[in-house]
């Protein structure tokens, strides 16, 4: 183990061991107090768990519209994923690099101190600088918790990381758990996505409808080439009549050998606007599978060894495969179903 791991390692026991009881008295929420400042802590940097705090932003501004949320983060990605929620005030982000720059780490925290807030939400329930941060802010009301037992039997999609923090707020808040869940949400506008358009007819230079492929993800999630060949041999065979391009990651590799029309940009909203401008997205679970979930492209999202229960694609069209259960032909099955509906 590399040095720095070594000093990962004890950094996550230290701050496990300072947070384990934090959060274990939690003060109840009074409905009469107003709410007009809002924290929302997720320190991490993945671009994934990014959009999966879009959801409980939503929330926040369906019941209290005329709250400004501060969110406390990681990287530089946030104010570019949120950057058309007008809740949004400030975002106190940790560079990803805390050794690198230490003093601008340290003043991250210190910020936390600044502002009094109405209500501070920790997204993660098990992320212990998640449980800090919220402890640290200043907040009359702070959302630490675990949700009971009875909440989670009546809910069996809690384990969601979209949804979770959603039904954690509605407990705190005892109101009605049952309203509609918000989905992920990009919220592209009207230019951007005429960009998305004329890049993608740049890309295909014809009429005919796409679909959406994105062949890499981190680690085990990632699928060999020896899968994604026959897929994409038989997505060509199969739908004569659309297009297939590949979106291209941060790293510019192919798990297909650059075989389809490919489009690369290191600006997520552009890639997301592309996406919404074709018919399907497959890909495996990763933050560009969020991206077009939160895009409004109809999303088919493919889990080995992750849990779809917990990062799955909601809503609409939007569909987990569990590839360990479906083979290529069943896949091409979902595929055609989402297109003829």
């Amino acid at each position: 183990m590399g040095f720095k791991s070594k000093i990962n390692v004890l950094r996550r026991a230290i701050t496990h061991g300072l947070t384990k009881n934090i959060g274990s008295n939690q003060k109840p929420f009074n409905p009469s107090h107003p709410v007009k400042r809002v924290l929302v802590s997720r320190p991490n940097h993945r671009l994934g768990n990014l959009l999966l705090i879009t959801p409980l932003v939503q929330e926040i501004e369906r019941l209290y519209p005329d709250a400004k949320v501060d969110l406390f983060i990681k990287g530089g990605l946030g104010p570019i994923v949120f950057k058309n929620y007008t809740s949004i005030g400030q975002v106190l982000a940790l560079p990803k690099k805390h050794f690198k720059q230490l003093g601008k780490y340290l003043g991250s925290w210190v910020g936390l101190k600044k502002h009094r807030y109405d209500l501070v939400i920790n997204v993660a329930t098990s992320s212990s600088s998640g449980k800090l941060s919220t402890g640290i802010a200043r907040g009359k009301y702070k959302v630490f918790g675990e949700l009971p037992a009875e909440i989670t039997a009546q809910h069996p999609d809690y384990l969601h990381l979209g949804k979770y923090p959603v039904y954690n707020l509605r407990h705190f808040l005892n109101i009605d758990a049952n309203v509609p869940m918000p989905e992920l949400n990009l919220k592209l506008d009207d230019n951007e996505l005429v960009k998305g358009k004329s890049d993608l007819q740049e890309l295909v230079k014809n009429d005919k409808p796409t679909i959406c492929i994105f062949t890499f993800a981190t680690g085990g999630k990632c699928y060999p080439p020896e899968w994604w060949n026959p897929v994409y041999e038989q997505l060509m065979a199969e739908f004569s009549g659309y297009n297939i391009v590949e979106v291209l990651p941060a790293e510019n590799v192919s798990q297909i050998g650059f075989a389809a029309p490919t489009y690369y940009s290191r600006d997520v909203r552009e890639i997301g606007a592309l996406m919404a401008c074709t018919s399907v997205f497959i890909g495996a679970d990763s933050g560009i599978m969020h991206l077009a979930a939160a895009s409004g492209v109809p999303t088919v999202g493919l889990f080995n060894p992750t849990d779809p229960n917990r990062f799955g694609p909601y809503g609409g069209k939007n569909i987990a495969v569990d590839t360990n259960k479906t083979d290529t032909n069943g896949l091409i099955k979902v595929v055609k179903n989402i297109l003829q509906q």
